[in-house]
């Protein structure tokens, strides 16, 4: 029976959606069209200015002004950072939640240990590595000196400083992932295991040939969330270097163009443009390959 009943009572559900429609209207879907319409056009952060369609024009500037050169390096940036973080942290929590998995003793302790860093946020993340990393007296520089004789700048390396952002970013995430894989190896059936065991596998067969095929869509998952993830950071880079010591990436552009620039909004519109297609691209190439072996699987 229709729990809603007959009539205009039917019509329920899609009178409690509206609410939520709307609010995706207004805040997602709408200034989303409205990023790319500006885009096209001069428009300025000043109500009431004129507006005129420039075509092309800002795009133009994204890639061939004179801090082009600038652009192009947020541009390698963001993809190092993309291909660094995707590849180190889901390895490192694949390893993490394979062993968390073994029942060891004080394994609930584990997880809470590794995901707290997710639930502290950017700015007390960002916190606690800048004290970390002091160049004067923070205890990694001490521990440097005294395991290589030398101290670093960190945060203030031009040569290290991207590297360092990428290990923060690394940290604080591993342990959403690990839950990831962590749900999806709980959820393999253990007579395959002993199935195996019975058959001569070793743990290594065991791994490749019954876990990694059941955990397949976890890893896509986690490989699309850190995609998207990477690809869209700025708040460790603005709360650890604020962009300097080349550490910018697209994303942080989009937000000193927006927030920190001129008054004009065509030409952060067009970077958000930009950096959207790009994500999609990895992202629709990374769900492709990734569906694709769970198919093989």
């Amino acid at each position: 029976m229709y729990p809603f009943g007959k009539g205009m009572a039917r019509y329920v559900p899609l009178l409690l959606l509206l609410i939520p429609f709307a609010l995706y209207v207004v805040f997602y879907f709408g200034p989303s069209v409205l990023t790319v319409i500006y885009s096209f056009t001069d428009v300025k952060n000043i109500p009431g200015s004129p507006v005129k369609f420039v075509g092309l024009d800002n795009y133009y500037d994204v890639f061939f002004s004179g801090n082009s050169g600038e652009r192009w390096r947020s541009i390698t940036n963001t993809l190092i950072f993309m291909v660094v973080v995707t590849i180190v942290q889901n390895g490192a929590a694949l390893f993490i939640a394979v062993l968390i998995n073994q029942r060891l003793r004080g394994d609930n302790f584990y997880r809470a240990v590794f995901f707290m860093p997710v639930v502290l946020g950017v700015s007390v993340v960002s916190l606690i590595w800048g004290m970390m990393f002091d160049p004067l007296s923070g205890p990694v520089n001490m521990l440097y000196e005294w395991l290589f004789g030398y101290k670093d700048m960190f945060f203030a390396s031009f040569t290290h400083a991207f590297g360092y952002i990428i290990f923060v970013q690394i940290w604080m995430y591993m342990g959403y992932s690990m839950l990831i894989f962590l749900s999806g190896l709980q959820s393999v059936p253990k007579d395959l295991y002993e199935a195996g065991y019975i058959d001569g596998t070793t743990k290594w067969q065991s791994f490749r040939h019954i876990t990694f095929p059941l955990i397949a869509s976890s890893f896509t998952v986690n490989m699309l969330l850190s995609i998207i993830g990477a690809m869209s950071t700025f708040d460790i880079i603005l709360a650890t270097t604020d962009g300097r010591f080349n550490t910018r990436t697209m994303a942080y552009d989009v937000y000193k163009e927006t927030f920190r620039g001129s008054l004009e909004m065509g030409l952060p519109s067009a970077l958000s443009v930009v950096q959207f297609l790009m994500i999609l691209v990895f992202v629709v190439v990374a769900v492709k390959q990734m569906r694709k072996r769970e198919v093989e699987y």
